[in-house]
């Protein structure tokens, strides 16, 4: 059983289980470049329009040789985009936000929509060119090496509410939500457009999936209430994914949210997701027992390993007997793709990195 047959089959799209639960995880560019040196491997990267997205679409044939069974690729920056810093070191993105590089993460500190109040103020703003030069480039030459091999994931995160909340600034996007201020569905709207075009495009290449990414939750509870997530967010995503049924009726949408989520997981099932990533571990809802009996029959999973303090603190005992469990509740009967619920920042020793693969393959199997 090939990886892109393994993972079909652990998404319940083909019958049966699969061989064994598949693998899949991202590393921060220290680890990738470590990686590289030790297996002699290039590290492509995809510089993605939001940079930490970067490391989930590159170095896919140095994560495949590492035991990784999907690819993951997206849009990239136009080939006329380059970074240029000012004194502080901040940079303008292809949003036109400006970033700085945080401890871990890049970080927004101007947003272009600081002051958008109406509908013009989104009309008036205008998203990076889809079909910039070398948008898909490196997807395109991804899909063609590897689609018959490995399944290929097309990532478009910070897709909706993520993006928009980049773009105005998440307190400013909150208020505005609960007020109800003219832009706020425009600007959604603007953003499901542009993301749905990437999506479109990446569909176009070949992709077998894909992946959104936004934020509903914190470590304790809802970012949002419900009704306002049903709503002004809801109706948005089910078009989404409408249209990408729509250009390719076997197409796997897959949602990644972080945080304690578990009440909205209904309506996410609604709107047409099939698998739902990261699985966050350690917050309120979200134990495997309740995630499998409440949920297992809406979505495959995809996650659910703390990279926040297992990883990095935990011991190799607590590690194995924590993927022990994640496979035996989580992958019963199939259903389930085991990884980090985030990257693996440089907190987690390659050593480790290597560890917790050679786990997931030791306990894996069906």
């Amino acid at each position: 059983m090939n990886s892109r047959e393994r993972v079909l089959k652990a998404f319940k799209i083909l019958p049966g289980k699969p061989d064994r639960v598949p693998v899949q995880f991202e590393l921060c560019r220290q680890l990738y470049d470590h990686f590289g040196r030790e297996l002699g491997i290039p590290v492509n990267y995809t510089e993605n329009l939001y940079e930490d997205v970067t490391y989930r679409i590159s170095a896919n044939e140095l994560r495949l040789a590492m035991g990784c069974d999907v690819v993951v690729t997206g849009a990239s920056v136009s080939d006329d985009y380059k970074i240029q810093t000012d004194e502080n070191g901040h940079w303008d993105n292809e949003y036109g936000m400006k970033m700085r590089q945080g401890d871990i993460y890049v970080e927004v500190v101007d947003y272009p929509l600081a002051n958008a109040q109406t509908k013009s103020d989104i009309e008036n703003y205008i998203f990076p060119g889809v079909d910039s030069p070398g948008r898909f480039k490196d997807a395109e030459a991804l899909v063609n090496r590897y689609r018959d091999e490995y399944l290929v994931i097309g990532d478009i995160e910070v897709t909706v509410f993520s993006l928009a909340h980049q773009l105005v600034g998440m307190e400013k996007m909150l208020i505005d939500m609960m007020m109800e201020t003219e832009y706020v569905i425009p600007l959604f709207e603007a953003c499901a457009e542009f993301q749905t075009q990437i999506g479109l495009r990446l569909i176009e290449k070949g992709v077998d999936a894909i992946w959104f990414g936004d934020d509903f939750g914190t470590q304790q509870s809802l970012i949002m209430a419900p009704e306002t997530f049903r709503s002004q967010l809801k109706p948005i995503y089910t078009k989404m994914i409408q249209r990408f049924k729509d250009a390719k009726p076997d197409i796997i949408p897959i949602l990644h949210c972080d945080g304690a989520v578990s009440m909205l997981l209904d309506d996410i099932h609604e709107v047409g997701f099939e698998v739902f990533n990261p699985v966050q571990p350690g917050v309120p809802g979200h134990l495997p027992e309740d995630m499998k009996s409440g949920f297992g029959d809406k979505f495959a999973f995809w996650g659910a390993i703390d990279q926040q303090d297992l990883l990095p603190n935990g011991s190799d005992e607590e590690l194995e007997k924590d993927i022990m469990e994640k496979i035996s509740i989580l992958g019963k009967g199939g259903g389930y793709m085991i990884s980090p619920a985030h990257i693996i920042q440089n907190d987690v020793s390659p050593e480790r990195v290597l560890k917790f693969i050679e786990l997931c393959k030791k306990h894996g199997e069906y």
